[in-house]
């Protein structure tokens, strides 16, 4: 090679150099490899499931409302409710309007009733699945779409409407593939109008931070107005089980849940008859848990990535003995110490393109494996890939300018001597 191509290399041809140059030592390459492919993949894995984890936690308080305060009546004994009942009638109406009035930020409240449930049946099919009686602002609050007909409205509360809404699930078991939309189902003692049918969502569980979120698929939805008329409830019971304040972008969840708290306890008479669920909050506290996971499970695939470096620095070392008479014979026609650098350089950094690359299959693969043996969830970011692809690109190049300096450093006369 004469003195001139040397100094005159072009970026592909440095690459295509360095290529064959890792080829000629195909185990000590593939050796070299295994450090990177193992600290990305560790990296992309952790990174797949974490992300994956988010926005399963993000689906799952969508249930509940994240932009939401809840209360809840407590299911007591009906000998501590008759008790109860002396200082406190339990949640009502009332209390949901005083809410919407108190608390700083509500822009809106839903209520919600259980209804005891002996059969809801159709078409002669007769089943057990879960009923409640709700306010128009429900579907809203609990983020529920509809997949056919429509939800409750004004009318349906001032006209006491039979009507109701059936999730995707309990729509199939109680009418199988018969159209929906005025289908009658009847629920206790009283007969429904189907108006709509929810759109089916699949959530990974059925509670979160251990909240239960239960199953709108299979659960039952009439108007409040027209199930206070049409069922009976016990005399011990709450008016409602669940006030849902909806607060606006601005408004401080700890804040209106103090507030709620106080208020209720006034107009309860000290009464420790209801549990309170501030959603954000929850929120919160999964995503602490899944930053200390993302920290250790970080540290772990960097500590790997570090041995990959150094397992490039020492082959490259060893690279530099081997080749002394070649960086000799290179230096002698004309090859400059920045030639040599750009050498080696490119060496580290096929070996870290390549060895990301693969890691990113392997890490794919094992973020799959994670969520099949686990029963996790996985999700991508083209962000974090990039990030997990530089983050091995850096680290081995950055190992790869000490044996770069090297080769370079090597006396001509004394490397075309050597006898190594």
């Amino acid at each position: 090679m004469s003195a001139r191509k040397i100094g005159t290399r072009l970026p592909f041809a440095l690459l295509a150099e360095a290529i064959d140059e890792l080829a000629r030592r195909k185990l000590r390459t593939l050796l070299t490899l295994l450090g990177m492919i193992f600290g990305v993949g560790a990296i992309v894995a952790m990174l797949a499931v974490g992300e994956g984890s988010r926005r399963e936690a993000l689906a799952l308080v969508a249930k509940l409302g994240l932009n939401n305060v809840i209360l809840e009546s407590k299911a007591l004994p009906d000998d501590q409710l008759k008790e109860l009942r002396t200082r406190s009638l339990g949640l009502s109406q009332s209390d949901a309007d005083a809410a919407l009035s108190v608390v700083p930020g509500a822009q809106s409240v839903a209520v919600s009733k259980a209804i005891k449930v002996s059969a809801i049946s159709s078409a002669g099919v007769s089943l057990q699945a879960q009923a409640f009686a709700v306010s128009l602002s429900h579907a809203e609050h609990a983020s529920l779409e509809l997949a056919q007909g429509r939800w409750f409205n004004d009318a349906d509360n001032a006209t006491l409407a039979p009507v109701c809404v059936l999730g995707a699930r309990l729509k199939q078991k109680l009418l199988g593939d018969a159209p929906a939309m005025g289908a009658m189902v009847k629920l206790n003692h009283a007969w429904f109008s189907v108006i709509g049918v929810l759109a089916e969502r699949e959530l990974s569980s059925t509670e979160f931070e251990g909240v239960s979120l239960g199953v709108d698929d299979e659960r039952m939805f009439v108007p409040w107005e027209s199930a206070r008329a049409r069922l009976k409830f016990g005399p011990l019971e709450d008016e409602i089980d669940r006030i849902s304040v909806r607060l606006s972008a601005t408004a401080v969840p700890a804040a209106a849940a103090s507030a709620l708290t106080a208020l209720i306890r006034q107009r309860h008479g000290g009464a420790d008859d209801t549990t309170l669920i501030v959603p954000a909050g929850l929120y919160q506290q999964n995503q602490q848990t899944q930053r200390i996971f993302t920290l250790v499970m970080s540290s772990i695939a960097g500590v790997s990535l570090l041995v990959g470096g150094i397992g490039i620095m020492n082959i490259m070392l060893a690279g530099v003995l081997e080749r002394k008479r070649e960086i000799g014979l290179k230096r002698a026609l004309g090859a400059t110490k920045r030639n040599l650098i750009e050498q080696f350089l490119a060496e580290a950094l096929v070996i870290s393109l390549v060895g990301a690359l693969m890691g990113l299959v392997f890490g794919a693969i094992l973020a799959y494996a994670i969520a099949w043996l686990a029963s996790w969830q996985v999700a991508w970011s083209l962000w974090w890939l990039f990030f997990a692809l530089l983050s091995c690109v850096v680290i081995g190049v950055g190992f790869g300018v000490y044996p770069a300096k090297q080769a370079a450093a090597l006396d001509p006369i004394a490397a075309l001597r050597s006898e190594i």
